[in-house]
């Protein structure tokens, strides 16, 4: 019987300390200066060991408060501190997955073994600590660092999450905080949009990354609170689409509204197109058809609504444009004449660069920006790493597709139409690393497990023992 104190511990939201991280880092950051981002980072580790405590639901609640909000408190500091060349801010959100590494070091040590498919895991990360050796071995140990813990945290914490989590629950806690991220993400973004705050500014001005427009009003790209439109699209994306098909009423949908207008202004149309095709998904099925009819219908509604009674028709248009008219597309080209360059260049991609910026600057100069995952995998570990690489990343969308033909519950509907919309930005963007990947291995890796006949008979005593597996019923035997 729970104690008055445990009653009380419990009753404390899971995501209110990192809620309250990221208010006081936002207020008394300044203060102490520098420190304050080393501070953060510790601060991360702390709500997730927190949230890892109260259940991998709570903790997926902590963890996507973190990666929203964080980018938006290091640009804060930025302006009193000075730009942070390193990004350090930005590493405590995946530290906050780290916590999940002691069940994982407890799961290898039993005879459980792991009910649902971890082989893609398992390749990827080879691969992963294949382009981190190359990295070291040139001398750029920070870089094998931070890449390594982009792309190592969430597999790591994907595969925990594969034995120890139940995927409705999760889904369920994943789409609450959505619930509330959502509606703030979205009006940040609309009003970054019109007049963007002097930290965006600042931002801009200093980061590398090209593709966020001008700071100045009607000309931002929209990232809200996060590191990018890519991102912040990304991320926006999976949570409509939680939101959208897990919560019951039209109330959700004019709640998370404005997070749809500020999909549109990030003019990130790999997640315009990531989002159709994972609706189009759950039109297959009858435990989402009906709602995923109500949300095409409302996503029509709201554009209409956009395109008659907005300032904002115009640059949304034009971008819908080039979805139809290849000749419009810069960027289109751009990525195919970086698949010639690679292509001439095939010999000296044998074995890849690492993570290393530099290295891949110094033998592919022509290339100004790493776009999609494939040219990513190809230049980071090479033709033959890389490309194993990316059929392990196809193999775990797969798996979640295919478990649909076996339970076709809302739950793995939804698991699949996130691996769809995966499937759909390979080719324009990186989702096996920081916040994108962690959404991609997170919600593809709870896909239905396979069917207990197959499971070892060794392991299956133990496994339905320890509550990893439920035994069929007499539904599922026939």
């Amino acid at each position: 019987m729970e104690t008055m104190h445990e009653r009380a511990w419990r009753a404390i939201p899971a995501w209110l300390p990192a809620a309250a991280l990221l208010a006081g880092t936002t207020l008394a950051g300044p203060m102490f200066g520098g420190l304050s981002r080393s501070l953060f980072v510790l601060g991360c580790l702390a709500c997730g060991w927190y949230g890892w405590r109260r259940g991998p639901a709570a903790h997926l609640q902590v963890a996507l408060t973190l990666f929203a909000f964080a980018p938006f408190v290091r640009r804060i500091l930025d302006v009193t501190l000075g730009y942070d060349q390193l990004g350090l801010m930005l590493v405590g959100p995946l530290v906050s997955l780290l916590p999940a590494v002691v069940d994982l070091i407890r799961l290898l040590e039993s005879d459980r073994g792991f009910p649902r498919p971890v082989g893609p895991i398992v390749v990827v990360g080879a691969c992963v600590v294949y382009a981190a050796v190359l990295t070291i071995v040139q001398g750029h140990w920070t870089e094998a660092a931070s890449e390594g813990v982009k792309w190592g945290a969430p597999l790591l914490y994907a595969l925990v999450l594969s034995a120890r989590a139940d995927r409705d629950e999760l889904l369920t806690a994943a789409a609450s905080a959505f619930l509330v991220i959502l509606p703030i993400v979205g009006l940040y973004g609309i009003y970054q949009y019109v007049d963007p705050p002097r930290w965006d500014r600042y931002w801009m001005e200093f980061a590398p990354i090209m593709s966020v427009g001008y700071p100045e009003p009607f000309a931002v790209r929209v990232f809200s609170t996060m590191n990018g439109p890519a991102s912040f699209a990304t991320f926006t994306m999976t949570g409509l689409l939680l939101v959208c098909f897990l919560r019951s009423g039209w109330a959700s949908l004019l709640v998370v509204s404005p997070a749809a207008l500020s999909l549109l202004l990030s003019l990130y149309r790999t997640a315009w197109v990531a989002l159709l095709a994972a609706v189009l998904f759950s039109l297959l099925f009858r435990a989402t058809r009906a709602r995923a009819s109500a949300v095409m219908i409302g996503f029509a509604i709201a554009a209409i609504v956009v395109v008659t009674a907005t300032p904002f028709a115009d640059v949304i248009m034009e971008r819908f444009s080039t979805l139809s008219d290849g000749s419009q597309d810069d960027s289109a080209r751009e990525r195919l004449a970086q698949y010639v360059e690679l292509w001439k260049s095939a010999d000296s991609t044998l074995f890849g660069v690492g993570f290393s910026g530099e290295a891949a600057i110094m033998q592919f100069g022509s290339l100004d920006a790493i776009d999609g995952m494939i040219i990513a995998v190809w230049v980071k570990m090479g033709i033959v790493v890389g490309m194993v690489c990316l059929s392990a990343l196809v193999w775990a969308a797969a798996n979640a597709v295919l478990a649909t033909r076996r339970d076709a519950s809302t739950g793995a509907v939804m698991s699949a139409a996130i691996a769809c919309a995966a499937m759909t930005q390979i080719p324009l963007a990186n989702i096996a690393s920081a916040e994108v990947g962690f959404l991609f291995w997170t919600f593809v890796m709870i896909a239905p497990p396979p069917r207990l006949d197959r499971v070892p008979p060794r392991r299956l005593g133990a496994a339905v023992r320890d509550g990893a597996l439920t035994p069929p019923t007499g539904r599922d035997r026939a």
